[in-house]
């Protein structure tokens, strides 16, 4: 009997050690996330459900188009940043770094949500243009009838040709309702 008291014993902890793993995994990059969003006036909430989408918080993830790092910077976006940093000697694989690659994608998000300032919520706009680029949202804000629908977020998702891309800006703003309060209380 005492022996399966040392048992349940050290599966409760190997169980307990896993879950503390998996959530210490999440934060791991949280405090570099707040200076990225900070430096580009984002929720730290917005760039971090970004980052778990993208990658789940994997830095060297790659995708098919070229995108690289946790928040899948593409060469023309990582560019457009050290361009405007007027870095010399950028490369894209810099963008393998957590650091580089979060100021990276922040700059560029920061910079597609002001491409949607005028509607009722930008982060919608902001993140189908991020996830299926500009070409896509312009043409399903002009498919719809209503001239509304360039400014309303929900019937700008409802018009949306591409299903993955209405799951994927979802996802990302019910994660990052997920993510405020830790952000919120300054953790």
């Amino acid at each position: 009997m005492k022996r399966w008291g040392s048992i349940l014993l050290l599966l409760i902890g190997a169980v307990g050690l896993v879950w503390y793993w998996i959530a210490r995994y999440e934060d791991r990059f949280d405090p570099q996330i707040r200076v990225a969003a900070q430096r580009y006036r984002l929720p730290p909430s917005l760039v971090k459900a970004v980052v778990w989408k993208e990658s789940r918080f994997d830095p060297s993830v790659r995708g098919r188009a070229g995108e690289i790092g946790l928040m899948q910077v593409t060469a023309v976006a990582a560019q457009e940043w050290a361009d405007a940093l007027k870095l010399t000697r950028y490369h894209h694989e810099q963008i393998l770094d957590p650091s580089t690659n979060l100021q990276a994608g922040s700059f560029y998000l920061a910079k597609v949500l002001q491409r949607y300032a005028a509607t009722d919520n930008p982060m919608a706009y902001a993140l189908a243009d991020y996830n299926a680029g500009r070409r896509n949202v312009l043409r399903w804000m002009a498919s719809t009838n209503a001239p509304q629908a360039r400014t309303n977020s929900a019937q700008f998702l409802a018009v949306m040709t591409f299903p993955g891309t209405r799951q994927y800006v979802e996802q990302i703003l019910e994660r990052r309702r997920r993510y405020e309060p830790q952000f919120a209380s300054g953790r």
